[in-house]
């Protein structure tokens, strides 16, 4: 088979897999609404179910893949096919990246809660191990067992808050694990030191979001001029100067597209890797 006819079919298997869920929504519906009975609304819920899980699995870096396969039927060539199936684990990494990053300040925003949850409790006359059994929530993670286990049984419970802090965003808990030491091994109060603590923690918090909201701009920048060269090609495109067929089917277009695309991934790694730098101190 050619490699026009591997990029067809590869397409056309894309594009059918992707329309196939809409095309069965549409058959249920019709169904439900024509009168089908509960047996076709029970089996419209099964099939939204299904819809679901299959959509939890079908993660975006896929459509890497099928917008490869769809320049590759235009450009008549397997190439575009090839990068394609090459940025699927590019593009899983920066997914998974994205998710610890969101998961990360989801569990800080517990600790914060945690904290003042936790004051709160101790200034209600509650003993500290009683007050941090009833605050303790998300914020404690994969720990939250151990935590609770020590605060209950008289264990160490400072110990168990520095291994709970270990998980990324969860960074607060060393500072509570330091005020529940002081107060229980000198008698401070618990309260007004978590008070403080939350305080803390929340203006970092809220720093380190106006830095990224004034970082913002900078990244948006560094994406859209990564996006040029797209442009160019479609305007080569609308002249009708076949920028595809020069880049994909000639030795120094094929050069040309090997040089631009390094140069590409490294300009656009450079550019974020300076944001994120920034992020970080």
């Amino acid at each position: 088979m050619s490699a026009t006819g591997v990029a067809a079919a590869a397409c056309a298997g894309s594009a059918a897999w992707l329309v196939m869920g809409r095309d069965r929504g549409l058959r249920r519906a019709r169904a439900v609404l024509a009168g089908g009975g509960f047996e076709a609304a029970s089996g419209d819920a099964a099939w939204r179910r299904a819809a679901d899980y299959a959509g939890a699995r079908v993660r975006h870096e896929w459509w890497a893949l099928a917008g490869g396969a769809a320049v590759a039927l235009l450009g008549e060539s397997v190439v575009p096919l090839i990068l394609g199936a090459a940025g699927v684990p590019l593009v899983r990494r920066v997914r998974r990246a994205g998710d610890a990053r969101l998961e990360g300040e989801r569990r800080a925003a517990a600790v914060i809660a945690l904290c003042g949850v936790l004051a709160g409790e101790v200034r209600a006359g509650r003993q500290p191990g009683e007050a941090l059994r009833a605050a303790a929530g998300g914020g404690l993670g994969e720990a939250r067992a151990g935590v609770l286990a020590a605060a209950r049984f008289g264990g160490d419970v400072p110990g168990a808050l520095e291994e709970a802090a270990r998980e990324p965003g969860a960074q607060g808990l060393l500072g509570l694990a330091a005020c529940w030491r002081v107060a229980v091994d000198r008698g401070a109060g618990l309260a007004a030191g978590l008070e403080r603590l939350e305080g803390a923690l929340r203006a970092e918090r809220d720093q380190r979001a106006d830095l990224r909201a004034q970082l913002a701009g900078a990244r948006s920048t560094a994406v859209m001029l990564a996006g040029l060269p797209v442009l160019g090609l479609l305007m080569g495109s609308a002249l009708g100067a076949a920028p595809l067929r020069v880049l994909l089917h000639t030795g120094a277009g094929l050069g040309c597209l090997a040089v631009g695309g390094t140069l590409e991934g490294a300009g656009v790694w450079w550019a974020l890797r300076i944001v994120r730098g920034a992020e970080e101190r």
